[in-house]
């Protein structure tokens, strides 16, 4: 636990402090432009460009090897892969443009093909004498063994400069999310505001290549807005909940593998992006599981509350045990389940509002009206208290519930 702490602290050499500090702005980058790709529905657009990549690492080793350079350089491995995945986002404009496909086939289509030559070249790169020591697999999963300084730097830096870039793009990438339509029709240019997303997905996708890889960086963009989602209906908390989720678990999943070199960094950041996930699935105040369930429950003691009364107004025997227990538990019902004063009362009142509402239809004649009616409203709640005393006028005096 001491080595948790002082990564945590970043305590744990120059290195290893840098790389906490770029997994964090790469995670805040990642987490802030996968809530636009979220919202426009396009989160697959950002797997495709993960995939994208790998032809343009293999490519990027191979000629700065045949130019007597280091293979290895982060920098120009970064290069190629923009480069590659650029070409495969024109490439899925392309076929959506001038093709019948959609844009889910096009996506599947260059994603697999991309795929499958960037794992051709990575075989390839294998029987190269300079190529057996290239450790190229990391971009797959991603890895922080043997990253040196200034790989860490390019990392730090570009997770800022990205994240600079979607706070000057937000709003415009906010409309077009929203409403493509409204958004051209106010002026934005649609097509070029899409590309500029994209472009913002490839270079978070870039940038986290040597730290999550190709195959888990999609779950960096993807995971945290869901994740946010489940806490706000606004979209700059959104962002800012994405954002936060996916710095905290960059921040802690790097310290994690600082301090336990055993464990891959990549995998780390993902899986505590999924255990914030599923805390906000569970426990999430409107949209989570639990507050799901707790509505469903509350409904349905409403339900059984309301039927109680009835039954006890119509002299009805009552079975059911939900329904005895909340009528006991209010001291409508005797042990014995015999309605008390306060029962009785109650019932009278629970079947007088029945005969209430259907004069209140007959009166207005209202559709509206009728639809707010689901046997669980209170009158008092839609019609006035002359309305009221005009419908008890026509009915005549209140009849009581038998003892």
């Amino acid at each position: 636990m001491d080595a948790l702490f002082q990564a945590l602290l970043l305590q744990s050499g120059y290195n290893a402090a840098l790389v906490a500090v770029g997994a964090t702005f790469l995670g805040i980058a990642a987490g802030s432009v996968g809530t636009f790709m979220f919202l426009r529905k396009r989160a697959l657009v950002s797997d495709a460009v993960a995939h994208a990549t790998l032809p343009g690492v293999g490519l990027a080793f191979i000629i700065m090897v045949l130019l007597g350079g280091d293979g290895r350089n982060l920098a120009g491995l970064l290069i190629g892969s923009a480069l590659s995945s650029l070409l495969g986002l024109f490439l899925i404009e392309w076929i959506v443009r001038r093709t019948r496909l959609y844009e889910d086939s096009a996506i599947g289509a260059v994603l697999s093909v991309f795929f499958g030559f960037g794992i051709v070249l990575l075989t390839v790169i294998q029987t190269m004498s300079a190529g057996r020591q290239a450790g190229l697999q990391s971009f797959l999963l991603g890895s922080t063994a043997g990253m040196l300084f200034v790989d860490a730097v390019i990392i730090a830096v570009g997770g800022v400069v990205a994240l600079g870039l979607i706070f000057l793009l937000r709003r415009p990438m906010t409309v077009v999310a929203f409403d493509a339509d409204f958004a051209a029709s106010s002026g934005l240019n649609v097509r070029r505001t899409d590309l500029l997303m994209m472009g913002l997905v490839m270079a978070v996708t870039v940038i986290g290549l040597k730290l999550v890889g190709l195959i888990l960086i999609v779950a960096l963009l993807i995971i945290p807005p869901v994740t946010g989602r489940f806490w706000t209906e606004r979209t700059d908390r959104l962002m800012l909940i994405a954002g936060g989720t996916g710095g905290l678990a960059g921040y802690v999943g790097a310290s994690l593998s600082a301090a336990y070199p055993a464990l891959p960094t990549g995998p780390v950041i993902v899986l505590l992006c999924f255990g914030m996930f599923a805390v906000s699935l569970l426990l999430a105040p409107q949209r989570g599981v639990l507050a799901a369930l707790l509505r469903r429950r509350r409904f349905q003691i409403r339900v059984h509350y309301r039927q109680g009364l009835l039954a006890l107004a119509r002299g009805e025997p009552i079975y059911d045990r939900l329904t005895i227990s909340v009528l006991k538990k209010d001291g409508l019902i005797r042990a014995d389940g015999v309605a008390t004063e306060a029962g009785r009362a109650q019932a009278a009142k629970a079947l007088r509002d029945e005969t209430r509402w259907d004069i209140a239809r007959q009166i207005h004649q209202d559709e509206a009206l009728s639809a707010r009616y689901d046997g669980l409203t209170q009158i008092e709640d839609v019609l006035t208290l002359d309305e009221i005393a005009e419908i008890d006028r026509r009915i005549g005096p209140p009849v009581g519930v038998p003892a």
